[in-house]
């Protein structure tokens, strides 16, 4: 390995084999006299790398990432919308007592009172399936951004709610019929759920179809069919 030489008198720099180590010799520029000096060996020191550390005042930048904390949807807002969907099943109970049954047992709700009903209990729907079904991998939508949002996916859902009542009963009256209409609603809702919410699809059809049921059970206690 060859020596770094520098000389003493004319400070000319060149290089010598390291069998030259510890002789003397002229200088190829000044002819002055130069011992060859032998390199100290160098030590290589590995050392651990540093424990991870918590973010300081010192603005040092920590060597372990952040400890993500899932942030949950706030409390008072889903006792609220629990709150919600307790009213809607109570006023779905009183419905028969103001609509009487006809001679044939049949109750006739007006359709502006049922779409009334179907977006009502979709608030409620909406806040109750996006606390159980939201990514926890994102900050939850709060405030006033989350209430634009669920009205958003709320208004569709009831739509969709009110357009399979616009179907010909001969249609619907068949449940096998729904395992060919079904699928075509429950793709709606979850489009609408995953583009106002941000809700995976799957977890979006999921979100639609607690909606669905929960509409389905406030038919039935209003003693009208399911679906």
């Amino acid at each position: 390995m060859p020596i770094s030489v520098i000389c003493p008198e004319c400070k000319a720099r060149f290089s010598v084999s390291d069998h030259f180590a510890g002789r003397t010799g002229p200088c190829p520029k000044c002819k002055a006299p130069i011992t060859i000096q032998k390199p100290a060996a160098q030590t290589v020191t590995i050392h651990e790398p540093d424990a991870p550390t918590a973010p300081s005042a010192t603005g040092r930048a920590p060597t372990a990432p952040f400890k993500r904390r899932d942030k949950a949807v706030q409390v008072s807002s889903l006792a609220v919308a629990a709150g919600g969907a307790l009213a809607c099943m109570v006023a779905a109970a009183i419905l028969p007592r103001l609509f009487p049954p006809t001679a044939t047992g049949e109750i006739t709700i007006p359709s502006w009172l049922l779409l009334g009903g179907a977006f009502a209990v979709a608030i409620p729907s909406v806040t109750l399936g996006y606390a159980a079904v939201r990514n926890r991998e994102l900050e939850p939508w709060q405030g006033m951004d989350f209430a634009r949002r669920a009205v958003a996916c709320a208004v569709v859902y009831a739509l969709l709610w009110g357009l399979r009542g616009l179907l010909p009963p001969e249609q619907t009256a068949e449940m096998w019929q729904w395992f060919y209409l079904g699928p075509m609603f429950v793709a709606a809702g979850a489009l609408a759920a995953h583009v106002s919410l941000e809700i995976d699809l799957s977890n979006a059809a999921v979100h639609y179809s607690f909606y669905v049921l929960l509409c389905s059970l406030m038919r039935w206690v209003a003693g009208l069919l399911p679906l």
